[in-house]
């Protein structure tokens, strides 16, 4: 069976520009129509990490998001535009990255995603896990993710944004119960965006993001909307456009070797440009965090140094302000004399602190076998 993922090339944002090009993308795959009827409510769920303007390209364009509520209006639906945010309120984080007005002009609803239900499903080892009660009571979830690296995942696309559907300081806890076993989050990451069964995927990669994502890096242009049904097939395609190694993204790596559908390139049916015809002359994927990867569980905590990349603070950015403090699911952080410490012994690795930084004040600080691995790849590209 083939998983079909279409890509249309768009040179900007703009309102109109970005409908029309929606229109474009979702016609191989049967137009908006084909995933929503009238009277439906349907979750609206882009990437709104954090308070950011939308040219950073931290999260989901605003642009992109008035293009599908205009599109399901068309079709009788009821949009709501939810997302549980890194940091700070929905009602901000909205605000500040331009998607509020949207909602408003265009009569959506923003929903908050205050209250949380227990998922019906049980999710892998994690068994039950808790999820904005809208979620559970939309009749259709479209999942609108900006491309982006991703310090901990190595990528953040389709089956990463969907980790927004849990609430709060749930999130924290989950990463607590995964510990530095990036495996086993990216299990739970898979099986969340397996039973929420977006109905469609739409990734905004107009402008993405390189280097230290998902909140600090660079924007990069590459002029590329995708969508699809599987989000795992529409990932698939999202790494391919971006030049990245399946072994650098975790989420493609753990379902590589569970064998899920979507997961290599000849399972995809394409629509639209080449993918290699869109992607940036240079594209720098997140560091490489680890290579621990199937090295016995016994040997992880003495290598952890040398074969993981770990947080670390550039005090001439840090503000001392606290978030990443607040936010560490293991206190490994404390603010000592006005400067930051990170315990890196008891630092599991989940980069929540740099992906909430708002100074872009930490990155990762490779350890010596995960430099050499670097070293040694860049000599044989060469």
């Amino acid at each position: 069976m083939k998983h079909p993922v279409s890509i249309t090339a768009v040179s900007d944002y703009g309102e109109e520009a970005i409908l029309a090009a929606l229109r474009q993308l979702l016609a191989p795959l049967g137009g908006m129509e084909a995933f929503v009827r009238r009277g439906q409510k349907v979750l609206i769920k882009p990437n709104l990490l954090s308070a950011n303007a939308p040219a950073k390209a931290v999260t989901t364009h605003p642009d992109v998001v008035s293009g599908v509520i205009r599109l399901v209006r068309e079709c009788g639906g009821l949009p709501l535009i939810g997302d549980s945010p890194g940091v700070g309120s929905s009602r901000a984080v909205a605000e500040k990255c331009g998607i509020l007005g949207v909602v408003r002009a265009t009569g959506a609803k923003l929903v908050p995603f205050e209250e949380a239900l227990p998922f019906p499903h049980e999710i892998g080892p994690f068994r039950r896990l808790e999820v904005a009660r809208e979620a559970l009571e939309a009749d259709v979830i479209i999942n609108l993710p900006k491309l982006k690296t991703h310090q901990m995942m190595g990528m953040t696309g389709a089956v990463k944004n969907l980790f927004g559907l849990v609430v709060g300081f749930r999130k924290a806890n989950l990463h607590l119960r995964a510990g530095s076993d990036k495996a086993l989050f990216a299990l739970m990451l898979l099986e969340l965006a397996r039973h929420a069964a977006p109905a469609l995927t739409v990734v905004d990669a107009v402008v993405a993001m390189e280097g230290n994502g998902p909140g600090s890096g660079d924007p990069v242009r590459v002029g590329a909307l995708l969508a699809g049904v599987n989000p795992v097939a529409v990932d698939t395609a999202a790494l391919t456009l971006l030049g990245l190694r399946p072994d650098s993204v975790w989420t493609h790596q753990v379902a590589l070797r569970q064998g899920l559908p979507g997961t290599l390139p000849e399972q995809l049916e394409l629509f639209g440009p080449a993918l290699e015809s869109l992607r940036p002359p240079r594209f720098r994927p997140a560091p490489d965090g680890d290579i621990t990867f199937g090295i016995p569980a016994m040997l992880r905590p003495v290598l952890k140094k040398s074969l993981t990349a770990l947080p670390a603070v550039d005090p001439a950015k840090c503000l001392a302000c606290g978030i990443c403090q607040r936010h560490c699911p293991v206190g490994a952080i404390s603010i000592q004399k006005g400067r930051l410490q990170i315990d890196c012994r008891s630092c599991i690795g989940c980069f929540c602190c740099q992906e909430l930084c708002p100074e872009g004040a930490i990155e990762a600080r490779q350890g010596a076998l995960l430099r050499l691995q670097e070293w040694w790849r860049a000599r044989r590209r060469k």
